[in-house]
């Protein structure tokens, strides 16, 4: 029987696998080792001339047993300027984008006729007009003469003699017309930049690598980002083979200036960062990484070369797989990096720590030899040096915890725990980890609780322990508990904080046999410490709250903090701390959010919140409407809380105070009509509030559904779209999706009454199909056009061929983000179930799509796991597709799909064959093989009759562990016999 598809993608899993595992894993912490030493070790004299050698078709030598010997680095050393990192690029300038390649150059354009350089600065003018004149001019200038605005720019940028704004001008015009975040005008510009002229492009690049000599620090940083870019259409493709050779030659001039070097540096980071590692060859991927590391090489005066050079290493690490598999390089990159560590400048250290993080990450089954160094590293700065380098050397040790446990979860997954490559790292390092992250939580700000985005290094701890319990489970327990028992009374509020963010920070990974005792036992001084005289004990006590609630609250599974008997304590503590501070509320609702996600699945324990039902939803909606706040968290933590309040209520007991609910929500969305826009920051409010409005409604919708009695919904529904038509006329995408939503919502309460609002709701329904710029709305629209399938039945016909056509076009729109595609497959199926016979017309456009998209998937490669759950779900929407158009047509036009029912089943049984599938495709996949049968009959008996597969595959399906998939294996093995003997 036909299963309704279901709108929404599912999300991709990660899994790792790892090859390399050795037989017997070495002790990892020595007695003698202490983070606390001060003598320092001695260095090892690096080699200033190494070069990498590795190739991927010669063995490494035999391994040998290596350490790095690191000395400490001072931790009292005076503080150092910082360079950020985060952003390789400025931001993105107003050239506008070039018209379509070899579009005919009718005129020069004003800008050849006049000085670049004068235009370049009138786009800064303070004069309106003047500014829009130039980038008008600019805008014609790249339209009409694409090749001549490139020599134009890259000759400015070259030029020491012009002003460093109109240099730095340059720069950003020329990254913007060879790059776009828009793959559409990506690609557009890719394929401009190709089809100038070979003399033109070899003039613009020996410019630009000329400006990497600039001793303007702007220019020639512009042009290393200009290079980058143009590498990354030219190398995929094996052009500019040149690139690396200039590059590493600036590297090896005796005479090279340091900003040379330090541009050079600069320019084979952003390549790297640019392009795959699968577009260098190896003997070049040497020749980067031997420039790249002797630029760190302490031998090298310059800091900003070093630092350059370090930046590089992080993006050039993804390349690097070979070398690191043989063991001298893998040690000489290690010794570099871990020196570069304990530079004197904090900058330095930390983007040396940066590629520590990512070594960890990237080449964890490679770490084992050196972990010991690399904690004595991680401790130290993590204890004594300046904040940005510590919050990275603690990112070290939650990179080591989010890898073990990923191994951890892929082995349980899989079922096979003995092959996993794991080196229990953390497991090893705990007795001295748990101590170091638990200092750190002693380094509150006195602040921090009054910036929403705050990261300091408290923080970066206290979630480094959480994932370490993930990691170690029970184990962690035991080296927590005497820091929480031993601080949790003091009189100073940075001990009562840091222990109350520890006991909060362990409650996930352990046991709940570990942690239920000692939640229970100190459950009472949580609640009591809701009253804590400092804010932020209060603030890190409702988020333990919410932890407790959120891990030891399961009324249906017998373990729970929360009793019927402290149960009325509980509700009148968050009562009464709601009303606290702003973000001491914000984490309150948090709590009760869990609190009432535990009765959600209780049945008739569900009911135990009725009491409280009028007064837990009158402080949420006094919490959204709080003026003492700029948080637009809190005003969305408090909705989303009520949201949860109101799927976890009992109808039968609160049916009369969810309708008045209803009138509220109602009326305040109404409200948010009459609201003064003079801003921007006036029309985000308006919108966010509006879409967590309509997400209420939505959750209110859902739950009245589940009653016979429609009478409440019908009594409201006309009100309900009017203010939802209202919506639509606002220009915000995430207003759209909530209010689609809880459109799809009402037309599944409502049933065929839902007939009478699509005279003026289709229109809206189109432009939310189009939407490709927001396309999340457009995905949500096909979830509503497959809810209002269901709703109206064969009434949606006058409206399906603007449907098809719009879900057509999305198909084959190179623009669309492909996550939306596999869902209007999904969607098809469904709009063919719904008008049977009548979806004749639309066979001869949408199975040639479904074989295209079928061609597509044997021709997809899989880089990824991502790739790999996107082709299963494109795969398993083909199959639900074909099905809903079988049986849809079965009845009196089953004809209509039987020259396409050879195909149909070959690229079932490819797919079937497949190992890689996984377990919902298997019941797609089967079920089509099912409706195929059933709806062509006799029709495919030969078809059926020659092949074994289906035999086969049924064999298997009817021993599976899955219920379901064993039932219409049976249904489809009955169809095939009915078939089969006809």
């Amino acid at each position: 029987p036909r299963v309704w598809s279901s709108a929404s993608s599912a999300a991709a899993s990660q899994t790792r696998t790892y090859s390399h595992c050795p037989a017997q894993p070495r002790p990892l912490f020595l007695p003698s080792v202490s983070p606390n030493r001060t003598t320092p070790l001695p260095i090892v004299s690096l080699p200033h001339e190494f070069k990498f050698l590795s190739n991927p078709k010669t063995p490494p030598p035999p391994p040998t047993a290596t350490t790095i010997p690191v000395p400490v680095r001072n931790p009292h050393r005076s503080p150092h300027p910082v360079i950020g990192t985060a952003s390789r690029s400025p931001p993105r300038g107003c050239a506008g984008q070039g018209a379509a390649v070899g579009e005919e150059r009718r005129s020069p354009s004003k800008v050849q006729l006049m000085d670049i350089t004068e235009v370049l600065l009138a786009t800064q003018s303070h004069d309106g007009q003047i500014r829009n004149v130039a980038e008008g001019n600019i805008k014609q200038f790249e339209e009409q003469s694409f090749p001549q605005f490139l020599q134009a720019l890259s000759a400015e940028l070259s030029n020491d003699s012009k002003p460093p704004v109109s240099r730095r001008l340059a720069g950003i015009l020329l990254k913007n017309s060879l790059d776009a975040n828009d793959l559409v005008r990506k690609e557009k510009c890719t394929q401009r930049w190709r089809s100038v002229d070979p003399a033109i492009k070899s003039q613009v690049k020996g410019s630009l690598l000329m400006t990497l000599g600039s001793p303007v620090s702007d220019a020639h940083r512009s042009s290393s980002q200009v290079i980058a870019k143009i590498a990354s259409i030219e190398i995929p493709l094996q052009g500019w083979p040149e690139l690396i050779i200039s590059l590493l030659g600036n590297m090896t001039k005796p005479d090279a200036p340091p900003s040379l070097k330090q541009a050079t540096l600069d320019a084979i980071g952003y390549v790297c960062e640019e392009i795959s590692p699968k577009d260098l060859e190896q003997d070049q991927v040497n020749a980067v990484l031997t420039a790249v590391v002797q630029g760190m090489n302490h031998v090298e005066n310059s800091s900003g070369v070093r630092l350059a050079a370090v930046k590089a290493l992080y993006n050039a690490l993804d390349f690097a797989e070979t070398n690191f598999q043989n063991e001298s390089e893998r040690n000489y990159i290690m010794k570099v990096v871990c020196e570069t560590a304990i530079s004197k400048e904090a900058d330095i250290r930390k983007a040396a720590f940066e590629c520590l993080v990512s070594i960890a990450s990237t080449y964890y089954d490679l770490l084992e030899p050196y972990m010991q160094t690399l904690f004595e590293l991680t401790a130290n700065a993590a204890r004594a040096d300046e904040e940005q380098v510590a919050l990275q050397a603690i990112e070290f040790w939650s990179t080591i915890c989010d890898e073990e446990v990923a191994i951890q979860e892929d082995a349980e997954e899989s079922g096979d725990v003995s092959s996993a490559c794991h080196f229990h790292f953390i497991e090893k390092a705990l007795p001295l980890l748990v101590p170091m992250l638990l200092e750190t939580l002693l380094k509150q700000e006195e602040d921090q609780d009054e910036d929403d985005g705050i990261w300091n290094i408290s923080m970066a701890g206290g979630t480094c322990l959480g994932l370490v319990a993930t990691a170690v489970k029970d184990a962690i327990v035991p080296l927590v508990m005497p820091f929480i028992e031993g601080n949790i009374t003091k009189p100073d509020w940075h001990s009562r904080e840091a222990a109350t963010f520890a006991f909060g920070s362990i409650l996930e990974g352990p046991s709940v046999e570990k942690l239920a005792p000692l939640v229970h036992a100190g459950f009472d001084f949580l609640l009591n410490a809701t009253k804590d005289q400092n804010n932020h004990v209060r603030e890190t006590t409702a988020w333990a709250l919410s932890r407790a609630f959120e891990f030891l609250h399961s009324p249906t599974s017998g373990v729970s903090v929360v009793t019927n008997a402290n149960l009325p304590h509980v509700i009148e503590i968050m009562l009464t701390s709601i009303k606290d501070s702003p973000n001491v509320a914000e984490k309150i609702c948090g709590a009760l959010y869990f609190l009432a996600l535990g009765y959600e699945n209780a049945g008739s324990m569900s009911s135990v919140l009725s009491p409280y039902f009028g007064q837990l939803v009158s402080a949420l909606l006094a919490t959204a409407d709080r003026s003492d706040s700029n948080n637009s968290r809190l005003c969305a933590s408090a909705y989303e809380t009520l949201n949860e309040i109101v799927r976890c209520s009992s109808i039968a007991d609160t049916l009369n105070m969810i309708v008045l609910l209803l009138q509220e929500i109602l009326k305040r969305l109404n409200q948010t009509f009459e609201f003064q826009i003079t801003s921007s920051e006036d029309k985000e409010k308006q919108s966010d509030l509006q879409a967590l409005l309509c997400g209420v409604v939505q959750v209110i919708l859902q739950k009245f559904s589940n009653c016979d009695d429609k009478s409440v919904i019908i009594q409201f529904a006309d009100q309900i779209m009017v203010l939802f038509l209202r919506v639509f006329s606002c220009d915000s995408s995430n207003v759209h999706e909530e209010a689609m939503l809880a459109i799809g919502a009402l037309a599944y309460a409502t049933g065929p009454e839902f007939v009478k609002y699509m005279p003026e709701f289709h229109k809206y329904l189109e432009m939310g199909l189009q939407n490709f710029g927001a396309y999340q709305v457009c995905c949500v629209s096909v979830g509503v056009v497959a809810d209002i399938c269901r709703a109206l039945d064969d009434e949606v016909l006058p409206y399906c061929d603007a449907i098809m056509s719009a879900l057509l076009k999305d198909l084959s729109s190179p623009e669309l983000h492909r996550s939306v595609k596999p869902p209007i497959l999904s969607c098809i199926g469904d709009i063919a179930l719904t008008i049977g016979e009548h979806f004749e017309k639309y066979v001869p456009y949408t199975v040639p799509m479904l074989q295209g998209a079928a061609e597509l998937c044997s021709r997809m490669d899989l880089p990824d796991d991502d790739s790999t759950e996107y082709k299963n779900e494109l795969r398993r929407s083909i199959f639900e597709a074909y099905s809903g158009i079988l049986q849809g047509v079965k009845n009196s036009k089953s004809e209509l799909m039987v020259p396409y029912a050879s195909h149909i089943f070959q690229f079932a049984e490819l797919v079937l064959r497949e190992t890689s599938r996984d377990e919902g495709l298997t019941k797609a996949g089967v079920a089509l093989v099912g409706d195929l049968a059933d709806a062509l009959g006799p029709s495919i008996k030969l078809l059926l009759k020659n092949s074994n597969f289906h035999s086969e595959l049924l064999g298997r399906c009817s021993q599976s562990d899955d219920e379901q998939l064993r039932e219409t294996a049976s249904w489809v093995q009955g169809v095939i016999s009915r078939v089969l003997v006809s």
